[in-house]
């Protein structure tokens, strides 16, 4: 009699071991591994050598090109994340968390694609048909190409699939959805794994384009497991709070185009609709304060002018605080260290704190002369104009280095009445706006 293989799972990233751990050595959880019966086991065999293929290697010089074609959502944002427009049978995962707006703008973008005599179908795990309906008459989206569909069987939604020649198919969401052939519970990897497989084969094979809503955890990742990531197309995240009336869908993953692509939009009465004019959202034009400084950050290929805040305060604890909202904390700790080795400020017996306006998370060096500018305006009381935006990145040894795009970056601060501008070297193009050469930060204090 042969011996009956044991294979355990963790629930988070999926690993697979053949003995029972109490932490997952990939992704740190605990008590996270289950284990899986003989059906399940299959199941794992069979996805994870679905790539497999008994086709001859060939020569790269061999290869045919097949040029993408993409169809327009008709939501400009969404197109610039995507790299200009739905690829036909590509998957997509967008993820965000609850009231951000996910549904509301696939819901939209679904009646948009769908009044350009296409057939889409929408499955709701979560809400009836009629409450999609409720949403939809506000949304001012009802076409007679849109269709709804309230199932969470995997094998009912193929059938669905299989009566009508859709052409673009919007899940929501990949937690509520189950096949009834695996006994594992909704959510779970095997459960997850199957069903993106699945989807993943469908869009392949019908040319269909598909996008899955997945909810995210506390950490900001999607719920469930990280095979999910792994096996899509193209992974986006919205950024910022439901309380907020601007959100950021960010590309982290694109097989088709760039990654570094945003989308800005905005809620209003009639849903999640493409921002306009965001140039001036995320800085305010009144009048000048201490502790306020302007940047200007890139954003895959688009400009965009932040206002940077700071406050730095009396501590009146042994260690003093270090917090910063859109800006990475350890960053934060290191120009304070240089500002109190290079330039004698002392901060160690004062709070710190920095802000980035407008919800965007700063993810680049250049916005590092105008965190420093916020920070010794805030220190000595004295505001900055607001005419005058700082671009460099700061090295350990005190000198202030040339970033990317200046000319871009410089070309977006005149549109907005930028007069001056503090850089670390002169632009390639000529420019009306009167730069300033900063290659150290001790020039800093020249301008208090």
């Amino acid at each position: 009699m042969a011996k009956k293989k044991i294979l355990f799972e963790c629930q988070h990233c999926g690993l697979t071991t053949p003995k029972w751990m109490g932490k997952c050595t990939n992704c740190g959880a605990w008590d996270s591994f289950v284990e899986l019966n003989e059906h399940q086991q299959e199941v794992v065999k069979q996805t994870k050598t679905a790539s497999a293929s008994s086709a001859k290697a060939i020569s790269i010089n061999e290869v045919i090109e097949e040029e993408i074609y993409r169809f327009s959502s008709l939501d400009t944002e969404l197109d610039n994340v995507l790299g200009g427009g739905i690829v036909p049978g590509s998957l997509t995962l967008i993820g965000g968390s609850p009231g951000v707006g996910k549904s509301t703008l696939l819901l939209k973008v679904g009646a948009n694609i769908a009044s350009t005599a296409k057939d889409v179908l929408y499955v709701t795990g979560e809400e009836s048909t009629s409450q999609i309906k409720m949403r939809a008459n506000r949304l001012e989206s009802n076409h007679d190409s849109l269709y709804l569909l309230s199932e969470i069987r995997l094998e009912q939604i193929l059938v669905e699939l299989e009566h009508r020649d859709y052409d673009f198919l919007i899940i929501d969401s990949i937690q509520t959805i189950y096949s009834e052939n695996i006994t594992s519970a909704p959510g779970s990897v095997t459960q997850v794994r199957q069903i993106t497989f699945e989807l993943m084969r469908i869009a392949k094979e019908k040319g269909l384009a598909i996008f899955i809503i997945g909810h995210i955890t506390k950490e900001g990742s999607i719920a469930g497991p990280r095979v999910l990531e792994h096996m899509v197309d193209t992974v986006l995240y919205f950024e910022g709070d439901s309380s907020q009336e601007l959100r950021i869908l960010r590309g982290f993953k694109n097989r088709f185009g760039a990654t570094s692509e945003i989308g800005v939009f905005e809620m209003k009465a009639e849903g999640l609709v493409s921002a306009t004019d965001i140039a001036s959202r995320f800085f305010n034009r009144n009048s000048s304060q201490s502790g306020s400084a302007l940047t200007v950050i890139m954003e895959g290929s688009r400009p965009i002018i932040l206002e940077v805040q700071a406050l730095v305060s009396e501590s009146h604890t042994p260690n003093a605080k270090r917090q910063a909202t859109g800006f990475d904390n350890n960053r934060l700790n290191m120009l304070l260290a240089l500002l109190e080795r290079k330039l004698e400020i002392p901060l160690s017996g004062y709070d710190v704190f920095i802000n980035i306006t407008g919800g965007i998370k700063i993810t680049e060096t250049a916005a590092d002369l105008a965190i420093l500018a916020a920070i010794i305006s805030s220190f000595r009381d004295r505001a900055i104009s607001k005419e005058t935006i700082f671009i460099g990145e700061v090295s350990l040894v005190g000198d202030v280095r040339e970033v990317y795009a200046l000319d871009a970056r410089l070309k977006e601060a005149k549109m907005q009445n930028i007069t001056k501008a503090l850089v670390s070297k002169k632009p390639l193009e000529k420019t009306s706006i009167k730069t300033f050469i900063v290659d150290e930060v001790t020039k800093l204090l020249e301008w208090y």
